[in-house]
């Protein structure tokens, strides 16, 4: 099975389905809402790999759940394909103004859909993420879930991999603990953001005196990754 994971949000049941039915055949999980605020909300939680988004649905349409999305920090970074039966040509620049990376205009084929969803996904996957990434010496490898320094393998728990995994794909920016915990832990999980610093001092022992220093802690801010002192 693929480990990535698509939200579909369409008030359509048979759209979903049909959608639904295309993906798992293409190796994809499949998560389902059949309204905006149903669909925000297991975005906070679940972190979708991508957000299949319906344009038209009563009450708050696809287009404002688009921009909210983006607005907010932790979906900010989440790839959006608008599902549209708008074809006119300033819907579709409206769609992509709002955030969207990519919009299919209905009928469309479930082989057409699963081309341009694996499209935006390539396009949107940071190093780290599928691929191995490195920084120093240190490197983390998604396909083989290890983490290793100048070659010898590192023992380091599943929280603090999420961590070092998201900090070595977002390096160089300052987070706060709300965002760490929004971030690593998911935006509904009930955690004190004390327990932030208790895996970062776990990280920083796990990587060792070669490597500790690259997770740094910014005064009235929190934390970031950097290579820089």
């Amino acid at each position: 099975m693929s480990s990535k994971t698509v939200l579909i949000v369409d008030d359509e049941a048979p759209i979903r389905e049909m959608i639904a039915i295309a993906l798992e055949m293409a190796d994809y999980r499949v998560l389902e809402a059949d309204n905006a605020q149903t669909g925000h909300a297991m975005a906070l939680d679940q972190k979708p790999d991508l957000i299949l988004l319906d344009w038209m649905m009563p009450g708050t349409s696809g287009i404002e759940l688009a921009r909210r999305l983006k607005r907010e920090e932790a979906t900010a970074e989440m790839p959006i394909i608008l599902l549209t039966a708008k074809g006119e040509e300033d819907n579709k620049v409206q769609g992509l103004e709002a955030g969207a990376d990519d919009y299919i205009t209905k009928p469309f084929s479930p082989r057409e859909l699963v081309a341009r969803l694996k499209a935006v996904l390539r396009r949107a996957t940071p190093p780290g993420i599928e691929e191995a990434v490195e920084v120093e010496g240190l490197r983390l490898d998604p396909s083989s879930h290890r983490v290793t320094s100048h070659g010898g393998a590192l023992e380091i728990g599943p929280t603090e991999y999420r961590l070092l995994q998201f900090f070595m794909t977002h390096q160089e920016r300052a987070y706060t603990r709300s965002q760490l915990l929004d971030q690593v832990w998911g935006g509904n999980v009930y955690v004190e953001e004390r327990t932030v610093d208790v895996h970062i001092r776990r990280l920083r022992k796990a990587l060792g005196e070669a490597h500790q220093h690259l997770v740094q802690t910014v005064r009235g801010t929190g934390y970031r990754f950097s290579t820089r002192e």
